[in-house]
């Protein structure tokens, strides 16, 4: 993390801000947290709107002066206390205290998002009986469940998966969202467990799933499962 100097060399030093959005071309930004060059998908970027305030760009799309930050809470927690913003961009702007929880914000509801076009596509399985069949024939993505699910019922689907492939797990078990969220997200009521087919709606709300896990610091999947997908042959581009 920068002290006082790395700071004020934000102004003294080169610009590090980018006047558009990145192209497919683009790999690595840096970060005006700690000044690091890090693959742009490890960062989040943030315009200066015309009202001078400061968004977030989650889709890195928006026209403007932006700057990057480290995708997580705590760095743009930083940026916001240190006013790194302004010394970055290099006039003066406004940052709502409150940024570091609206880009949590944005980025629970782009996820629950994608996993709605997953259930869209056929590919989510919902109700106890139903996903311990998936878990037993099927190939999958993920499994999610409630961040409120009992023990009990984890315990019997996590049981599930350990006779469909041992106990190296390879399927990660998403628990990051409320009952509540996944009920909204799914368009059904009492959702607890639901099992990810293999598909690539799927794995694109895997991948966010992850990214949202890392932005708050914490495990998006339970540590006894391993961090990547289906078995089986992944899908085709």
């Amino acid at each position: 993390m920068p002290d006082t100097d790395d700071a004020e060399a934000l102004e003294d030093g080169p610009p590090i801000f980018d006047e558009r959005p990145p192209t497919r071309h683009d790999r690595l930004r840096t970060s005006i947290v700690d000044r690091r060059a890090m693959p742009i998908e490890d960062l989040i970027r943030f315009v200066l709107a015309p009202d001078g305030s400061v968004v977030p760009d989650l889709k890195r799309s928006l026209p403007g002066r932006g700057v990057w930050v480290e995708a997580t809470r705590a760095a743009v927690e930083r940026a916001v206390e240190k006013k790194l913003f302004a010394r970055a961009l290099r006039t003066g702007v406004t940052v709502d205290p409150g940024l570091p929880a609206l880009v949590d914000r944005l980025m629970c509801e782009s996820t629950l998002g994608l996993l709605g076009l997953a259930r869209k596509a056929g590919l989510v399985v919902t109700g106890f009986a139903k996903v311990e069949q998936a878990v037993a024939r099927e190939r999958l993505t993920a499994l999610v469940r409630a961040a409120e699910a009992g023990e009990d019922g984890s315990a019997k689907m996590t049981a599930a998966l350990r006779r469909r492939f041992g106990e190296e797990i390879g399927c990660p078990v998403l628990r990051i969202f409320t009952g509540a969220q996944l009920d909204l997200a799914l368009g059904r009521s009492n959702v607890i467990h639901a099992a990810l087919l293999a598909g690539r709606a799927s794995e694109s709300f895997l991948g966010r799933a992850l990214a949202l896990g890392r932005y708050r610091g914490v495990e998006a999947a339970d540590p006894m499962v391993g961090p990547r997908a289906s078995r089986g042959t992944p899908p085709q581009e």
